[in-house]
């Protein structure tokens, strides 16, 4: 796992979600990227049943990423996370006492992965209940789990295929104790998806419904 940022991509004025994917796989290809298959990656929402010690009841989020199928994440609102096994899930049944799944919140993000040089792209649709509400792009660059090494590198290729859609440092790394210098992980890039799930999941975009 090397320094990941993941952001959301405006879609291209009088186009709808899919033909702004195309639009950006058609930029990688030119590029000379390849696809190599597909992604997903989801999120559950659990609200908690009850309050430890008068505190207010947080929020838990579940999420799946098909590149570490035998794994999950479960990221409690605000803090702490858990990397656990795929049965994660199982148990999350038996708890339904203590958590309770949110119907109709799950979102998923699906679509194509390319790869160029050192750096692995994902360009996904983010659905939740059968209604796309966004685009997300995923750039890995492979070699270095430094942020503040490769940054303004990571930026340059971004820019060549997102325009003016780059964004800037992701606040996970910011927010590090150690600032730029610190190794990133895989809870770092599902904490992204997260923050660019909880922000879609109040939109809703033209073109949207999902063939």
């Amino acid at each position: 796992m090397g320094v990941t940022c993941v952001c959301q991509v405006p879609v291209a004025e009088g186009k709808s979600v899919q033909q702004t994917v195309d639009i950006l796989h058609k930029k990688l290809e030119q590029l000379g990227a390849v696809k190599q298959g597909s992604f997903c990656v989801d999120c559950e929402t659990y609200h908690a049943t009850g309050t430890v010690s008068g505190q207010p009841s947080k929020l838990l989020y579940v999420m799946h990423n098909s590149e570490t199928p035998l794994s999950c994440l479960a990221l409690f609102e605000g803090g702490p996370c858990l990397v656990a096994d795929a049965n994660f899930d199982v148990l999350m049944v038996k708890l339904k006492s203590h958590f309770q799944n949110a119907k109709g919140h799950k979102v998923e993000c699906r679509g194509s992965r390319y790869r160029y040089c050192d750096f692995l792209i994902k360009v996904g649709t983010v659905t939740m209940s059968s209604s796309a509400r966004g685009i997300s792009v995923e750039v890995e660059y492979c070699p270095c789990v430094v942020p503040g090494d490769c940054w303004n590198l990571m930026k340059e290729f971004m820019q060549s295929f997102l325009g003016p859609s780059v964004p800037e440092l992701p606040s996970v790394f910011a927010a590090k104790p150690e600032g730029l210098f610190a190794p990133a992980e895989s809870v770092d890039t599902m904490t992204q998806y997260l923050e660019l799930f909880n922000k879609l999941r109040k939109l809703q975009i033209p073109g949207s419904n999902v063939r």
